[in-house]
């Protein structure tokens, strides 16, 4: 209703503050005050949460730098147990004696006593067949001739149906009782043991245990090695849990865990390498770290290798030019040093053999064989 009361009309004709309600809605100066407001409040959330997540980071990587820094202890060098992970093509046919010529020359003089000789992939149904390996047993002869002393295990893997709903489930005891067959069936070809490559692999995993407990029967009833291949160890307590939930893949075993694989079989070698780490010194601070973590955790009648990366890419989880086999061997070297220098069960593991350049056999000799 319009106001007509005397005196009042003058003073409703004149300009006055528009209503809050219009001044937001017209983007008047109030409303660009709010504006400002909500802006540099979700500046500082943003802030804020950046700091959450970077301050843990960089300090991390900081203590990492840290633990790559001082000198090895003088003795820690190979025991004489090393392993070297190789290609499917050794016995597929594709392999030849001159192959085996070369690679025998090149090996005789390391510390390499063990071959993991891709033999699989595994069926998702545990099952391994037969026509994957058909020149298995000239490999076996053939090593076991011209290496004396050198064991080759039949390196079993597949991809585990803990991410994707394809793969092969550890959960039902017929594929757990299939893999234990092709244990069997491996052996029977000649193979000094069983090497298993299963992933992703989530920490805590009763299924695996009870499928390693299964096949070390398998694997001492025949005198033979069971080998495993191990994801790394927390970096920090619960950090598998932590990433799982951030990224959906958990990555990392608890030590708990790794110790309670390692206490099942003959030999575990850890993966340490795709760690994400952006420089040479951090990659070779994260080997010493998971080092000394691997060492606590591992019995000293298991035998422990850590992984050195003998292959080159280049994206998120792996940089080539950090993850070195140099650093990998000084970070070895370093996390031994400070935890058990005496340990006698140690080696390292190169992964893998076709993807090898000559730094790479030269870095392992000049830092590790010696």
């Amino acid at each position: 209703m319009e106001d007509t009361e005397p005196g009042k009309a003058h003073a409703a004709a004149e300009p006055g503050p528009p209503a809050p309600d219009d001044e937001s809605r017209t983007g008047g100066a109030g409303g660009a005050t709010k504006k400002k407001k909500r802006l540099r409040r979700t500046r500082r959330i943003a802030l804020t949460v950046l700091l959450v997540l970077l301050v843990p980071l960089l300090t991390a990587e900081a203590a990492l730098r840290v633990t790559y820094m001082g000198d090895p202890a003088d003795g820690t060098y190979t025991r004489n147990r090393d392993a070297i992970w190789l290609g499917h093509a050794w016995v597929d046919g594709r392999k030849t004696d001159a192959d085996l010529a070369a690679f025998a020359r090149r090996v005789r003089t390391t510390g390499i006593r063990d071959l993991y000789v891709h033999t699989g992939p595994m069926e998702h149904d545990g099952t391994l067949p037969k026509s994957l390996y058909p020149r298995a047993h000239w490999l076996i002869d053939a090593v076991h001739r011209q290496l004396p002393g050198v064991r080759v295990q039949a390196y079993l893997g597949d991809v585990l149906a803990t991410e994707s709903p394809d793969g092969m489930r550890l959960e039902r005891a017929a594929t757990r009782a299939a893999v234990v067959d092709s244990a069997r069936q491996v052996l029977d070809v000649g193979y000094d043991g069983v090497h298993l490559d299963l992933e992703p692999l989530h920490s805590g995993d009763r299924n695996y245990l009870s499928l390693l407990d299964d096949v070390r029967a398998v694997t001492r009833a025949r005198d033979a090695q069971l080998s495993v291949a191990a994801h790394q160890i927390d970096p920090l307590p619960g950090f598998h849990s932590f990433w799982g939930t951030v990224a959906g893949h958990p990555k990392w075993w608890s030590q708990a865990f790794f110790g309670q694989v390692a206490r099942r079989v003959d030999q575990v070698a850890v993966m340490s390498y795709d760690t994400m780490q952006p420089l040479e010194s951090l990659y070779g601070g994260y080997v010493a770290q998971q080092t000394a973590l691997a060492l606590e955790a591992t019995p000293p009648t298991t035998h422990l290798l850590m992984g050195l990366p003998f292959y080159h890419e280049n994206r998120f989880g792996h940089w080539n030019h950090a993850e070195t086999v140099a650093a990998a061997v000084r970070g070895v070297r370093l996390g031994l040093s400070r935890t058990d220098a005496d340990r006698e069960r140690f080696g390292v593991a190169a992964y893998i053999d076709f993807a090898a350049t000559e730094e790479d056999w030269t870095s392992y000799r000049d830092g590790w064989v010696r």
